[in-house]
């Protein structure tokens, strides 16, 4: 099974949910981005065939047939909409579950259930009270019981707090059961997820922008040169970066102010400066300053020095 949601929208000028595209499929999981308190539902519901979209469409397998799609997508934990009340009992909240998906519904039932399940000393605790992750695993466990269930959009399991790798691990155990998943969190849990490599986690509509963005290194199968070695910052980011001074900082070294080896020889110029490109590369710019400004009348040396590579822009 194929979800696709093509340029939905929901809302006058796209208020209740921007124009969105994103697509999960069997035996993967996928996360989606959406913010605010309302959003995360919308998407929920138009992703599961709940709501139709004000524009767009979204189809099952090519096809738009929203009674298949609500017949085999479960929507599971979306605030206000199949979330459950804080403070109805976890076996409250199965025996309930257990009623729909058409099996034994009685008290008895659902703790059993949970100690099958491996939870049955929760079945008096509130629902409300309960770790994430064992929320996560409870909630779709139930959810897989209804006949017909294909797919799993879960919705916002970030809100109730604990780390997203736990509830991220679940999500991608029922997709390697077979299952379409499509988790929709926000921005924050994103980015931790993309930061957490080893979960291989993928955006259903996009790559997630990091926090901090790292400058490409167009060079880095190239070997390393005296030009490309990091430059230490200075602790004020407001005054320039010197050169280090011979009679303070090597006043015990053998070498020279120019980085020779006393015992070395070395090559003047004319001017009876040394060459530069012997000398170790410095990097002068100031961290924080914009290294796109244009060309200034600075004399051009022999070894510019790369403030890409160097991290000028944080």
């Amino acid at each position: 099974m194929r979800v696709t949601l093509h340029e939905v929208s929901k809302g006058r000028g796209g208020q209740a949910l921007p124009t969105t595209s994103l697509e999960f499929h069997t035996g993967a999981v996928r996360f989606a981005l959406a913010e605010t308190e309302q959003r995360p539902s919308v998407l929920g519901l138009i992703a599961s065939g709940r709501m139709k979209p004000e524009t767009g469409r979204v189809t099952v397998d090519g096809t738009t047939n929203n009674r298949m799609l609500r017949r085999t997508v479960a929507l599971v934990d979306a605030p206000d909409v199949s979330d459950p009340h804080a403070d109805i009992t976890l076996a409250g909240v199965v025996g309930e579950e257990l009623m729909f998906a058409g099996v034994g519904a009685t008290p008895l039932h659902a703790r059993r259930w949970l100690t099958q399940l491996g939870f049955g000393e929760l079945a008096g605790v509130p629902i409300g009270t309960v770790d994430p992750a064992a929320r996560v695993r409870i909630m779709c466990e139930l959810a897989v019981l209804r006949e017909g269930t294909e797919g799993i959009v879960l919705v916002s399991p970030d809100r109730h707090g604990g780390s997203p790798d736990g509830w991220w691990r679940i999500a991608s155990e029922f997709a390697d059961r077979g299952y379409a998943m499509l988790v929709i969190i926000g921005g924050s849990a994103a980015v931790a997820l993309e930061r957490m490599n080893e979960l291989e986690a993928i955006n259903a509509s996009g790559p997630v922008q990091p926090l901090v963005l790292d400058a490409p290194d167009p060079d880095a199968d190239a070997p390393a040169s005296d030009a490309d070695s990091p430059v230490s910052e200075p602790e004020n980011p407001d005054e320039p970066v010197d050169a280090p001074r011979a009679d303070a900082e090597h006043a015990d070294d053998p070498s020279d102010a120019l980085g020779f080896p006393a015992s070395e020889p070395r090559s003047l110029s004319e001017d009876g400066e040394a060459d530069r490109d012997e000398t170790p590369g410095t990097d002068t710019d100031t961290p924080g300053t914009d290294t796109d400004r244009p060309d200034t009348d600075t004399p051009d040396t022999d070894a510019p020095a790369d403030t890409t590579e160097n991290g000028a822009e944080r």
